[in-house]
């Protein structure tokens, strides 16, 4: 339930913003007014509310309803899966913060580095779960995983400003950090599933 008030908030947050340039200013990640004023650290969880277009928006929520339904229902408290979002929201954009932070040209947006944290957490407990990409072409967890990552680490380095690329390295990496953590168990369940995967049963 709390995967779908997320979606729901994002959603209408991000709609109001695709037609309120002023919206989106507000609620962004702007490293350089952050630094400027001091004020305004809310933008590290803000930025997670607003999305560059639909699709950007569509993407992150259908991956955070497939992989986030999961760890909200069969993994994670209530309290747990909620300080796992809002954390992965702050700490996935620290290290952007600090590398543009001199940039007045800078801004970036999504929810992309909690989704990240959400994929990856997932993957640990089930990497040969299937998840269909464009509603059609089934694809392994991990798989689609890996195929994320690779895809953000290319983006990064590409001119493209709304969209923060490398936010989502740091995401998946604090999604198996915490994961890790709070369920130890998880990495012998990870390495299980990965020794017997479907197709070679």
């Amino acid at each position: 339930m709390l995967t779908i008030i997320i979606i729901i908030i994002t959603a209408i947050t991000s709609f109001s913003a695709f037609n309120n340039e002023v919206v989106f200013e507000k609620l962004c990640l702007y490293p350089y007014q952050m630094n400027q004023t001091k004020k305004e650290y809310f933008r590290f969880v803000s930025v997670g509310f607003v999305h560059a277009d639909f699709g950007h928006l569509l993407f992150n929520m259908l991956t955070l309803y497939f992989f986030g339904t999961e760890l909200e229902n069969h993994i994670f408290s209530t309290s747990q899966y909620l300080l796992f979002y809002t954390s992965a929201l702050v700490l996935s954009c620290v290290t952007e913060y600090s590398k543009q932070k001199d940039n007045p040209e800078y801004r970036a947006c999504g929810a992309s580095g909690a989704v990240a944290a959400i994929m990856f957490a997932q993957v640990l407990f089930q990497p040969w779960g299937v998840i269909y990409l464009k509603f059609i072409i089934p694809i392994y967890f991990i798989l689609f995983a890996v195929g994320y990552l690779i895809y953000s680490y290319y983006m990064s380095h590409k001119t493209e400003q709304r969209i923060g690329h490398g936010i989502h390295l740091w995401g998946a990496l604090y999604g198996i950090a915490y994961t890790l953590i709070l369920k130890p168990e998880s990495y012998s369940i990870f390495l299980d599933q990965v020794r017997n995967p479907p197709f070679l049963k």
